[in-house]
């Protein structure tokens, strides 16, 4: 895969994607309606990143962004009978953001790298059992019942092992700064590390969800 030096970025708030995802967008801002038609046009590519969450925010002001995200590439397109588009996008490699890029475009391009997750490109061919995957994810799978999150944890048995981690680390009911944290983690190991520590943080009591008397 040829990796692109800059790319637009669409700095979405309440999502995120990990290598070897596949999730569905929605466009209908006008702006970021031409960034899809440009990415169409080129390689197919769009950065996802994740806003800062600040206590003050400027409206006038662009949103500062998280230093790490995701590259995707467009697998699937349609345009609805409203002009807004419905894409699928598949995480690729995780990147790092250098500099933002002066453009008369109306969405924001940057500058990026991608030297510290080139790992993210490699087949993993170790596979994950079931049994491994209750014994790791215990705590997790409770957290997803709990907040009626219902997963097909037998499909993921087919998967591999990075495509069952970075899956379940998506759609985890954790906050996005918590997710983000899991993005940035430079190993499946470390990031499989990471959402056992981010568990240990919710009390019986969130997972049960019952108050004590």
């Amino acid at each position: 895969m040829k990796l692109p030096k800059t790319i637009p970025v669409f700095p979405l708030s309440n999502f995120i994607i990990f290598p070897k995802t596949t999730v569905p967008l929605n466009i209908f801002e006008p702006r970021y309606i031409d960034m899809v038609n440009d990415s169409m046009k080129a390689d197919k590519f769009i950065g996802m990143v994740q806003p800062k969450i600040t206590k003050n925010f400027d409206d006038n002001k662009l949103p500062s962004l998280h230093k790490v995200g995701c590259l995707g590439k467009i697998t699937s397109f349609k345009e609805a009978d409203d002009g807004r588009y419905l894409i699928d996008l598949k995480g690729e490699i995780r990147f790092e953001i250098k500099k933002e890029i002066d453009s008369n475009k109306k969405y924001r391009k940057f500058e990026i790298n991608f030297e510290n997750f080139l790992d993210d490109l490699e087949e993993k061919k170790a596979n994950l059992k079931f049994s491994d995957l209750e014994l790791i994810f215990k705590d997790l799978k409770t957290l997803f019942e709990k907040r009626g999150f219902i997963i097909n944890w037998k499909a993921l048995e087919k998967q591999s092992l990075d495509e069952t981690i970075n899956a379940l680390a998506m759609t985890s009911p954790f906050s996005l700064e918590e997710k983000q944290v899991l993005l940035e983690a430079k190993s499946l190991e470390i990031r499989k590390t990471k959402i056992s520590e981010i568990l240990n943080t919710y009390t019986y009591d969130q997972f049960d969800n019952t108050t004590l008397q």
